[in-house]
This record gives C-alpha cells, sequence and structure tokens, in this order.
C-alpha cells in the first residue's frame, strides 16, 4: 500500500528509471468547441509579488503565500554552461558540486546536514543559461535557508583536494549518462543542432575539460559571474515580506560588483553555419530498442515566435490526439512512443522530434515521418485542436504553481528572463493569440529539411539503409506545397456508504482544481502466477474506450478540458486516478463512472497495449537500474505475488487478449474499494457518483506473508555499460510494526546529502554519484536497500565501505546531529510531498484501503520524534546484519 514512504519511494524509482517505467493510460472523451474554455484565470494572481532592486544590483522577489507551513529560496546566477569557453565546458556544473564540499563558515557536509536537521531539502541545478541554489525550509527556519544559499553562492571553500576527488564522482556521472540511449542520444542530437554556439557543449563538460580545471579556474569564473547585478533571490511562502527584505537587504548587501557584464545577444537560429556533411548520426549500442530524435534549431524563449512553436510541437506531439501520436503510435503502429517539444533557451531554441520503436519500423517511420513533415498544412489544423493545444499548455503553467518549489521556480524563472509578472503575462496572451496563419509562417520559416538533425541509437546488430536518401527523396528542399489567492482548506471526511465503499473528501479550494483517486483491492493479488502481467495490461486498456466512446473520442474529451484520466495496478490495489480543472467536475466525474461500469477492451486496443507493455519491458531492459528493480521481486519472494513481474514476461504478454481482460475486469470491480477526492468540488455531487458506481459483491483480497528466496546474491551482466550498480537488501518489518517508526528514521538519518552514507562513500572516497538508501514496508513484510552506483573496479570497495558502515552502527551510536536531522527531514519531506491534490488524494485512498487511519503517516513520524540514537542502534543489530544480507549486483 502506497503510503507517503512509497509514494517517496516511487519519486526516486521514476528518477532512476526515467520515462521508460511509466505504464498507465492517461487521456480520452469527445467534445465541441463549445464545452472549451481557453482562458484560466490564474489562482493566484490575488497575491502580490514584490520586487526590489537592492543597491549593489540583486534584484529579490517575495512573494507571501500561507497554504502550507514552508518556505521555498531560490538564488539564481545568470550563468550557466552557455556562458563557458570551450576549454571550461562543464565548469558552472563542477562548481555546482563544490560549494556542497564546504563554505568558509560551514565544513563538509555541514551544510547539508544543518539543512536537513531543521527539515529542510537542499539542491542545486546547473542549466545552459544559469544556476539555482535551492531550499525548501519549515517557515519557521526561512532565514536559515536564504544564508545558506548566500554561504553557498559567496563563499565557497574550494579546497584542491576536494576538487580532485569530486571529478572522479562528476565524471562517473558523466558515464552513467553514456549508459542511457536517450541522455547519450540527445547529447549528439544538440552538439549538431545548435553547432557553432555555447549550447552544442553538453552542460556536464567533457572528461578532458572537467579534468583540466582548477580553483583558479572557479574562482576567476566565481569573480566574473557571480556578482550580486548578475543574480536573483526569490523567497516564496509562508513569511512576512518585510521581515525578508530586511533580512535580504542585511545578507546581501555587503557584496560589492567587481566588473562590469558583457550583454549577450541571441542567435539566429536561421544563419547557424550549415554542416558540411549530412546531420545523420547512425550510433549503434548495446540497446533492444530504436531511439531516434530529429531536431531544428529555432529561435529561443524571448522570441515573440516562441509560443508559436510551442503550440505547434503540441499540435504535432503534446498528447494522444496530436497529429503525429495519432499517425506513428495509434493508426500505423509504427512506434512505441513519439513525442514533439520546442526546447527554448535563453539565445536559441531547437525543435525536437523523438520516437522510441523497433527496429523493423525504422524505414517506414522514417519514411513517412520526411513525408508528412513536407507536406504539412497549417491550415489542416482544426479549431477545435488548436484551441486544445493553448488551453492545455497554459494549464500547465498554473498547475506548475500548485506547490510552493514549482511556483517559486516559475516566477523565478519568469522574473529573470521575461521581466517578471508582466513579462509572464505577455507569454500568455501571446499563446492566447496563435492562430493557423501564424502556425503557416513558423512552418515556412524554421521546419526545412536542410537544417535538420538526426541521431539514430540502433541495437549492434541492425543495419539501416542511407537514411539521408530516404530524406532527400522524401523531403526535397523546397518541395513543400503547404504553407505550413489562499482560500483554507475545509475538514476531510471518511464516510461509509456501506457494501464495501468508503469515500474520503479533502476539501481545499485554494486552486480551482480535482484529483480523485479510486482504489480497490486487488490488482496482481487477483492473479495466478500464469497470469503475471494482466494486471498491468488492464490497466494501460481500461482508459482507452468506453461502451458509449471510442479511444479517440475520450482522448479529445480529455484534452478539451485539460484533464486527465489513467489507471495503475500494484501488488493488492488496483487504481484509477484523475484529475481535471474544477469547471469541469460534472463532465469527468461522469467519464470515470462510465470507465468502471462499462470499459470497452476492444481487441484494436487489447492489442495497442500488448505491444505498450512489451515495449515497456525492453525499454526498462535497457537501462541498468531498470532491469535490477526489475529483476528484485522474483529475487526477493519467488513464490509470492510480491515476487510477481509487474509487467510480466514478453512470451505470456503475447498471449494474453480482450477475453482475458474483460475476465480480469469483472473480479476486479467486484472488490472493495475507497474514492478518495481532493480539492475544489460539490460534497452532494461526490457522493451521489459514489453510490451511482456498482457495488463490491466480494471481500478484499489476502495476501500471505510471503517467504524469501534461498538464494542471496544475483548478478546481472549489462555488457557495454560503464557504471556498475550495487544493492545490499536487508530483511525489516511491516508497515504496521512498532519498530517502523525507528527504521523510517533510520533510513532518514543514513540517507541524505548530509548523511554519513554520503559523506563517507561519496565525498571522502569518491566511491559513486548516487549513494542512497530507502526502506520499503507493506502490510506483510518490509525491506532496507543500500544502493550505489559506482566504477565496475570499485565494487568492492563500494560494498566493504556498506559493510564497515553498518558494522559500525553495532557498535556506536549514530551522532545525535544524524539522528535530528533525519527527523526534521520526516516532516519536511511530509509537508513537500503532500502538497499536490493527488499526493493527497493518493495517500489517502491506499491508507483507507489498508485499513490505517488517514493519520497513519503523521503519526509515525510523530513517533519518530522519540526515538533515541541507544533505540536505533537496537534496530540496527535486529535487522542489518551484512553476513545475512542479499546482493544485487549489475555488472557491466
Amino acid at each position: 500500500m502506497p503510503s507517503l514512504k512509497k509514494l517517496l519511494t516511487g519519486a526516486f524509482m521514476t528518477f532512476l528509471l526515467g520515462a521508460g517505467a511509466a505504464m498507465a493510460a492517461t487521456p480520452s472523451a469527445p467534445g465541441t468547441a463549445s464545452d472549451i474554455v481557453p482562458v484560466i484565470p490564474d489562482p493566484l494572481s490575488g497575491k502580490e509579488e514584490q520586487v526590489t532592486r537592492l543597491p549593489n544590483g540583486l534584484s529579490v522577489l517575495i512573494l507571501k503565500d500561507t497554504r502550507f507551513p514552508l518556505v521555498s529560496t531560490r538564488l539564481y546566477v545568470h550563468a550557466g554552461s552557455a556562458y563557458e569557453t570551450p576549454d571550461q565546458a562543464g565548469i558552472s556544473h563542477v562548481l555546482e558540486h563544490m560549494v556542497f564540499k564546504g563554505t568558509d563558515s560551514r565544513p563538509k557536509s555541514a551544510i547539508s546536514q544543518e539543512v536537513e536537521s531543521a527539515g529542510g531539502y537542499l539542491n542545486a541545478a546547473t542549466s545552459y543559461d544559469y544556476t539555482v541554489y535551492i531550499t525548501d525550509m519549515p517557515a519557521r527556519h526561512w532565514k536559515l535557508g536564504m544564508d545558506v544559499v548566500r554561504d553557498m553562492a559567496f563563499h565557497p571553500t574550494l579546497d584542491p583536494k576536494e576538487l580532485e576527488s569530486e571529478k572522479n564522482v562528476i565524471v562517473a556521472e558523466l558515464q552513467r549518462g553514456e549508459d542511457d540511449p536517450g541522455g547519450r542520444m540527445f547529447k549528439t542530437l544538440l552538439s549538431d543542432t545548435l553547432k557553432g554556439t555555447p549550447y552544442d557543449r553538453p552542460i556536464i563538460g567533457f572528461e578532458k575539460t572537467i579534468r583540466a580545471l582548477t580553483v583558479q579556474n572557479l574562482r576567476d569564473y566565481i569573480a566574473k559571474y557571480y556578482q550580486p547585478q548578475n543574480m536573483l533571490l526569490v523567497v516564496v511562502g509562508n513569511v512576512e515580506p518585510a521581515e525578508v527584505l530586511a533580512e535580504a537587504e542585511r545578507l546581501f548587501t555587503p557584496y560589492k560588483n567587481t566588473s562590469p557584464l558583457k550583454e549577450v545577444m541571441p542567435y539566429e537560429a536561421d544563419r547557424l553555419p550549415l554542416a558540411d556533411a549530412p546531420r545523420m548520426v547512425v550510433n549503434p549500442g548495446p540497446w533492444n530498442k530504436v531511439y531516434l530524435a530529429a531536431a531544428l534549431p529555432v529561435p529561443g524563449s524571448s522570441s515573440y515566435q516562441s509560443a508559436t512553436l510551442d503550440v505547434l510541437a503540441y499540435l504535432l506531439g503534446g498528447d494522444r490526439t496530436s497529429l503525429f501520436y495519432r499517425t506513428y503510435k495509434y493508426d500505423r503502429q509504427l512506434v512505441d512512443s513519439i513525442s514533439v517539444s520546442n526546447a527554448g533557451f535563453e539565445r536559441i531554441g531547437a525543435f525536437v522530434v523523438s520516437a522510441e520503436l523497433d527496429a523493423d519500423k525504422v524505414v517506414p517511420f522514417w519514411t513517412a515521418l520526411t513525408k508528412d513533415f513536407a507536406t504539412l498544412d497549417a491550415s489542416k489544423f482544426t479549431r477545435e485542436a488548436l484551441e486544445r493545444a493553448k488551453l492545455n499548455l497554459e494549464d500547465d503553467l498554473y498547475r506548475s504553481k500548485e506547490t510552493l518549489a514549482g511556483l517559486a521556480s516559475k516566477i523565478g524563472y519568469f522574473q529573470f528572463f521575461q521581466g517578471g509578472d508582466q513579462g509572464e503575462r505577455n507569454a500568455i496572451e501571446a499563446l492566447r493569440n496563435v492562430d493557423n496563419g501564424m502556425l503557416k509562417e513558423a512552418l515556412a520559416t524554421w521546419v526545412r529539411p536542410e537544417r535538420l538533425t538526426t541521431v539514430i541509437m540502433t541495437p549492434k546488430d541492425v543495419n539501416l539503409p542511407d537514411m539521408q536518401a530516404i530524406l532527400d527523396k522524401e523531403w526535397k528542399a523546397g518541395a513543400k506545397t503547404t504553407a505550413t489567492a489562499s482560500a483554507q482548506a475545509g475538514k476531510t471526511e471518511v464516510i461509509e456508504i456501506g457494501k464495501g465503499r468508503t469515500v474520503v473528501l479533502i476539501p481545499d479550494k485554494t486552486l480551482p482544481y480535482v484529483s480523485a483517486n479510486l482504489t480497490f483491492s486487488g490488482g496482481d493479488a487477483l492473479l495466478q502466477p500464469t497470469e503475471q502481467g494482466l494486471s498491468a495490461l488492464a490497466s494501460n486498456v481500461l482508459t482507452k474506450g468506453t461502451a458509449k466512446r471510442g479511444a479517440t473520442e475520450m482522448q479529445a474529451f480529455l484534452a478539451d478540458r485539460a484533464a486527465g484520466l489513467a489507471a495503475s495496478s500494484g501488488r493488492k490495489t488496483f487504481s484509477v486516478h484523475l484529475s481535471t480543472p474544477a469547471r469541469f467536475n460534472e463532465d469527468l466525474f461522469g467519464l470515470l463512472g462510465e470507465v468502471i461500469a462499462s470499459p470497452a477492451f476492444s481487441k484494436d486496443e487489447t492489442a495497442r497495449g500488448i505491444k505498450d507493455q512489451i515495449a515497456a519491458i525492453k525499454s526498462r531492459e535497457d537501462q541498468p537500474l531498470g532491469l535490477a528493480f526489475r529483476k528484485l521481486p522474483p529475487f526477493l519472494f519467488p513464490d509470492s505475488v510480491y515476487g510477481y513481474l509487474q509487467l510480466g514476461a514478453i512470451e505470456n504478454v503475447r498471449k494474453y487478449d480482450d477475453a482475458r481482460l474483460r475476465a480480469f475486469w469483472d473480479r476486479q470491480k467486484a472488490r472493495p474499494w475507497v474514492l478518495a477526492v481532493a480539492g475544489d468540488f460539490d460534497r452532494d455531487a461526490v457522493l451521489a457518483f459514489a453510490k451511482s458506481l456498482p457495488a463490491p459483491d466480494a471481500g478484499k483480497v489476502d495476501v500471505p506473508v510471503p517467504a524469501w528466496g534461498t538464494k542471496p546474491e544475483l548478478d546481472i551482466p549489462m555488457p557495454g555499460r560503464n557504471q556498475a550498480h550495487l544493492m545490499l537488501i536487508f530483511k525489516t518489518a511491516p508497515e504496521a510494526s512498532p519498530d517502523t517508526p525507528a527504521l523510517d528514521l533510520l533510513e532518514a538519518s543514513l540517507g541524505g546529502m548530509g548523511g554519513p552514507l554520503f559523506r563517507d562513500l561519496r565525498d571522502k572516497q569518491g566511491l559513486g554519484y548516487t549513494v542512497t538508501v530507502f526502506n520499503r514496508q507493506n502490510a506483510e513484510n518490509g525491506y532496507m536497500v543500500f544502493y550505489i552506483g559506482t566504477e565496475p573496479g570499485k565494487m568492492a570497495q563500494a560494498e566493504e565501505g556498506f559493510k564497515r558502515i553498518i558494522n559500525d552502527l553495532h557498535e556506536n551510536l549514530l551522532p545525535a546531529e544524524d539522528v535530528n536531522r533525519g527527523k526534521n527531514q520526516l516532516e519536511g519531506d511530509y509537508y513537500r510531498n503532500m502538497q499536490s491534490l493527488g499526493s493527497r488524494s493518493g495517500e489517502a485512498a491506499a491508507l483507507m484501503m489498508e485499513g490505517y487511519p488517514l493519520s497513519f503517516t503523521k503519526d509515525q513520524i510523530e513517533k519518530s520524534k522519540n526515538v533515541t540514537p541507544e533505540q536505533l542502534r537496537e534496530i540496527v543489530k535486529k535487522y542489518l546484519d551484512p553476513a545475512s544480507a542479499y546482493t544485487i549486483k549489475v555488472l557491466p
């Protein structure tokens, strides 16, 4: 059952596995032009942003938002990889790493320890155009968050020995990126598409340039760019603006500007030098699938044409109603996935089409794509499609402000690059004004074959024909004939309506949106061992049509309302998730009722779902950690539902059909359910809807406690990769165990950038880029995983490092500062993750289904506050025995 702890683990998994991990469906259903309301009022427009420029030129943006007891602080520096010289490539990113190695007043690891000890979150990020230092703090510690970002930016220690050690970590990070076919593909794509600009170099740089950097290089870079006049401080949350400004003046006024800054000008995308040879790169590798991306240089985000290109990208590949998705994924079934995006940087941009497909589909797909690009006609985009694209793009902007962190990042970006609040209003107005004529101009100006760069990552044994010849034939230059406010949340209610039906209502009118989660008892627990993957397939196909509406109708219906509908399957549950602007509640709950009562499970959609699931299995197995996490359940629990391959085995998935899905759904919908609804809704309408759903006529599923596997070691060979991966896995306890608060605290105290694992294995020994620990528990069992990604030659050292730390914990107490940091981190993580409506409805449904109170997660956090270092040592002795650990190794 996905309590908060599991939701956090899910986010970690998504980060590690990437896009290939998602299987659930999203949109669907009919609509007319009269249904569309393209103007979305900003629900936060009543809040006033205060922008002040200090005498030294540093800008301070403050926004008071009392929705949560949190404060998000961002310090932006107008310098990223696009400001580097070729021999400095990667210096911005190296500096970002080095600020965590200590400052003049905070020694190594002290920054992260201090922030995490206060229950905060610390991070930094480097982009092409800026570097940003980040703290998200409990409101009572907002001053600490501001002081930390100041300290990191202005007072890094920059010890030469630490720099040499960190270079190894960064090179390992670079190599890890090379293991991912998608990451390698896009690095190559931009290097050719934007050749002749600083955007043709990867943000992380190159091993040669990283190795050559010195402390003096870093200091010179800081002196040039880390000046107050080149910075923006953003503070958003439960604060008093006058107090924030006074503190900002106290902390930042002493810093002076050291030199004038040179104005940077945009690059003219249509005047980049053409390559001497065709820009077609075919890169064989140890992949199962083909990964293809094609890109064109376009103007950057500050251009008046950027909004038009955003809309064009959405129309071509933004959702399931888009032209390329319908054509190549749905109708012709040539690709597993396809998307189109307009990547707008500060001074230039790239218009990118990317696809994942089987090798035997490359030639027909490439032939069709180039031909279709050559004949794109903007006049063929209907008014409904155009309004849908603009609605969803505008909706994305507002949804990004749901959390304080998202709000701080969004308004910070507009302040830094678009002139603040007025710039945001201008961007929205530009988006709303896009019409077919503007799309026609964009196609004629920017979609030109001589500017196209294509990168294709293929399996090693695949031989492709001359792809450039196909392009020249199907898309000759000039051959185209077309023109181408802070409301208080209401009281949460739990309402039993009988016959195994529970409704949880979580009113919150802060934003005009609703998230609903309908969770059934069932999922994989309803399957026989021979049916593995069937529940996941059902979750994919369930939202692809009903008795009244086809898949295409459903997709249009959802897109017209900026809504989402998806399903997912777990070990013991099956869930259907709904999100929608509140004004479409009646429409979307009606559609949800249709899906539950009369899903279509058509033969065509079932076939597509099977194809998608097989593609997802192959894609996951292309990624080292994806394969490791796929093999982990059957390794640990070979004879249990908890050991099932949730996506199934390819040979079994191929055998499933629409009849099997209907039979599964008949079993599934008969089980008890919980409906949790969060956001802006009508109470009586939700209850009426819940009572209209079919009443269950079977009981909750029961899963026996799983037996652990008898083989303690699993080695997974992955030839051709750079990085090795290690997991040490320890048996723990079910989540209702009295030991759970201590296990949660142990995870929080050991993990994080301020924790002992990170300090020892990464900071001190430089063994790996990612070092972490996570604790997974459910109603029947639990386990704790120690994970590190490292170099193959350092695998034994990393394993010994884990065991040494664990053995030390058997003898010695965790330092009080680590334990206190862990306690505050648990609380801080909870509030950060529960900001979104979807998180709240999902947690409520999961807790109710397992029979826990809605306060279960918070209760565990409160109990953890009373756990002592002595009790943690006893927990370590009880559960963490290196001699009995299970081990998984991914070996290149």
